[in-house]
């Protein structure tokens, strides 16, 4: 085909130049994650773990910076394993071609776990029930599970309840001999990592051992013991055993944002284009119920985002933005799509397509997510889970898949 022939005719007969091919329009709202941002981060990780191995915790969609690209760049940096919650976590990194050991540790007792078994994927056993649901699916598939025990050690929520742990390791060790399961770990997870010098930590860690101790009186002997999260990994070098298994500081995230950044760099930048700049005069209210009335001649912009997209309606008149070369508050109600901030009377130059930055790294002066738990008396890992709704999430450095 010509290009004449290519190119549509008008009704004339004459054809038409081709129009210069558009680039997509940039999203109205963005969660940009750096991949070199976590990169950084699971090397200061692995720095402060010595000579144990280090799970990088991907679960939650990779904390909401997504699993599959986090993890390639996680492991590429240094880590060596992956933790998951639920087999569909551990079997969406398995179909993405993901063959590194993936521990998922939290299920229900009537999971499919088949299909992780024949992934090659360690399943956690928190009670006898598990244990024996695990053993029945291995039958089935034929194939030898792997499980790692998790030891409930005072946090009292997932692990094996001390009064149940005997019970498990008579079953296990009965399992391990027909060629059921093979036990490759002992875990478990701490109540207070973020108070460093809190004495319950010592007594979980006491805990812990006497429970690798029982499990080896049963001739079960653990290839992996892991007790650090994220906070134990940077505050606590006695409690690395073989492996620590940090999650959020992998983000960029402080686990004790009192003690500082420890060199994180914060992975996720929340952006939004602006949709409309506008006039309010002196006395007008702003958004529903007229929270915010302009106290002199404004101007305002129009962000695309709102409570349904991840910026929670309690912040409404209590947080702010990088746009332009400034800071600019929120003003008005948060609404489900849509959020105003103030411009002042000149407009500070901003105009419509310009992006304002919600968090990030603070390279640009913008807040960062610890900035919006504080105001919602929260955790920043709630601030970065709960961006959902339209927002885009795409990414920067590393492979960028």
């Amino acid at each position: 085909m010509t290009l004449a022939e290519a190119v549509p005719a008008d009704d004339h007969g004459h054809s038409e130049p081709a129009a210069p091919a558009q680039a997509a329009p940039a999203p109205q709202a963005e969660a940009v994650v750096d991949l070199d941002a976590i990169a950084h981060n699971v090397r200061i990780l692995r720095d402060s773990a010595r000579d144990a191995a280090m799970m990088a915790v991907v679960k939650a969609d990779g904390y909401n910076h997504g699993a599959v690209p986090v993890a390639r760049a996680a492991l590429a940096a240094g880590a060596s394993e992956l933790g998951v919650t639920t087999v569909s976590e551990a079997l969406t990194l398995r179909r993405a071609g993901i063959d590194a050991p993936v521990l998922a540790w939290l299920h229900t007792v009537d999971a499919d776990f088949a299909p992780a078994i024949a992934a090659g994927v360690e399943l956690g056993v928190s009670s006898p029930r598990h244990l024996a649901a695990v053993v029945a699916a291995a039958r089935s598939v034929g194939t030898t599970a792997i499980v790692t025990i998790k030891v409930d050690t005072g946090l009292n929520r997932n692990g094996v309840a001390p009064d149940e742990l005997a019970q498990v390791l008579v079953d296990l060790a009965r399992a391990q001999a027909e060629g059921s399961v093979r036990l490759r770990g002992i875990f478990s997870h701490l109540a207070h990592a973020d108070e460093p010098h809190h004495a319950w930590i010592d007594s979980q860690r006491d805990r812990l051992v006497g429970a690798i101790a029982d499990a080896k009186r049963q001739g079960l002997v653990p290839e992996v013991v892991h007790l650090s999260n994220s906070a134990a990994t940077l505050t606590r070098p006695d409690l690395r055993f073989d492996m620590v298994r940090p999650g959020i500081a992998i983000y960029g995230l402080s686990p004790v944002p009192e003690l500082g950044q420890f060199g994180l760099r914060p992975a996720m930048t929340l952006r939004s284009r602006v949709a409309l700049v506008k006039k309010v005069a002196a006395g007008e209210g702003v958004s529903y119920g007229h929270q915010w009335v302009a106290p002199r001649d404004t101007t305002v912009a129009l962000l695309p985002f709102g409570y349904a997209d991840g910026l929670p309606r309690s912040l409404s008149g209590r947080f702010e933005v990088q746009l332009g070369s400034e800071r600019r508050p929120g003003i008005g109600r948060v609404c489900m799509d849509q959020v105003v901030v103030d411009l002042g009377p000149d407009g500070g130059g901003v105009r419509e397509g310009d992006t304002a930055v919600f968090f990030g790294n603070g390279d640009l002066g913008e807040p960062n997510a610890q900035a919006w738990a504080d105001e919602l008396d929260t955790i920043h890992y709630e601030v970065v889970t709960g961006v959902r709704g339209r927002t885009v999430r795409s990414y920067v450095g590393g492979t960028g898949t």
